[in-house]
């Protein structure tokens, strides 16, 4: 990863820049029913692991292009796909593949998107870096202690029967110590990917339900990154879980855990080399959504996405933290973007 830089804390600031232009550059027409801004400005919305990036290159952008306002926020990805297929938003950053549901919504509510695939995650595990009990979790330990059935566990032991039951073998070293989890909310792409991950195959070998395939709810969870690291070092025998450049960003504070392959045992710490192979199992794809109509009608909102895939928007990947596709899979992007 080429250019790393201290961004994440930052953000805010920007984002309010971003937002107050967009109100002093918009003009007094209503806006377009299938966009959330005039004809000049770009509205991006959803994952708060994309946000990151998508922040960047408007931050870029902007500076040559000042009449054309861009507000930037990241609420979760679902919430950003609820309102991209309202027809509130233009963009939408995603830190999943859109749900058939959300999907259905948007053919609904006659939203043409374009999907577009622009980086590599990294779903970090994570505890202080005073916890010392153990250096590696596999999917099922994390599921004894985050999972469906680990509701109203206060330490790690607590979950030791558990994870020997579902088959961990870390359950033997969780420390008797308190259990105080920070991470992501249901209205996160990166909690559902967690659950999709992490959580389904246990619990439905558990005999549980589909309704049942969550996280406990008794934790504290939230939509900012920066609350859940904050959580995270907050406690010496913490856990929690958020995007990979939220661990690199945060990496004096704040300690991952390498995670056990399913299929080999082999434990894998989150890097840019085992995110980039695949190797890492929490490696994921990071995508913003286009809608088409919007990008036809506003040249603004189909330069910005231009430039998001151009040269500089490649860069502000590696600069935001995460893991860059390679050459051969960004002209692949660039491609369906150009044949939409």
């Amino acid at each position: 990863m080429k250019f790393r830089s201290s961004r994440l804390r930052w953000l805010p600031a920007v984002l309010v820049a971003f937002a107050l232009l967009a109100a002093a550059c918009g003009d007094d027409s209503d806006s377009s029913s299938d966009g959330g801004g005039s004809d000049g400005d770009i509205v991006v919305s959803g994952s708060s692991t994309v946000e990151p990036i998508s922040s960047l290159v408007a931050e870029q952008f902007s500076a040559d292009n000042a009449g054309i306002g861009i507000s930037v926020d990241g609420p979760g990805t679902g919430d950003g796909f609820e309102l991209f297929c309202n027809g509130e938003t233009d963009i939408s950053d995603a830190s999943r593949p859109i749900e058939d549901e959300e999907a259905e919504s948007c053919e609904a509510n006659g939203i043409d998107y374009t999907e577009l695939r622009i980086g590599i995650d990294g779903l970090s595990v994570l505890t202080s870096p005073a916890n010392n009990a153990l250096e590696c979790i596999d999917f099922t330990g994390i599921y004894a202690l985050v999972g469906p059935e680990s509701t109203g566990f206060s330490t790690w032991a607590d979950a030791g029967d558990l994870a020997d039951e579902v088959g961990s073998e870390y359950g033997g070293d969780f420390p008797d110590a308190p259990l105080d989890i920070t991470g992501p909310g249901e209205e996160s792409g990166t909690y559902d990917t967690f659950v999709e991950l992490v959580i389904e195959d246990t619990a439905e070998a558990q005999g549980l339900s589909e309704e049942e395939f969550a996280t406990r709810p008794d934790y504290v969870s939230s939509p900012n990154d920066n609350v859940i690291i904050d959580g995270i070092n907050g406690s010496d025998s913490s856990f929690g879980w958020v995007g990979y450049a939220y661990f690199i960003e945060n990496q004096d504070t704040v300690k991952a855990l390498e995670v056990a392959d399913p299929e080999t045992g082999e434990c894998v710490a989150p890097t840019d080399e085992t995110i980039a192979s695949g190797e890492y199992p929490l490696a994921r794809d990071l995508f913003i959504y286009v809608n088409n109509a919007r990008a036809d009608e506003s040249q603004g909102v189909a330069d910005y996405v231009d430039f998001y895939l151009g040269d500089t928007g490649y860069e502000d990947v590696a600069e935001a933290g995460y893991v860059q596709l390679t050459e051969e899979a960004w002209a692949e992007t660039q491609a369906s973007w150009a044949a939409r």
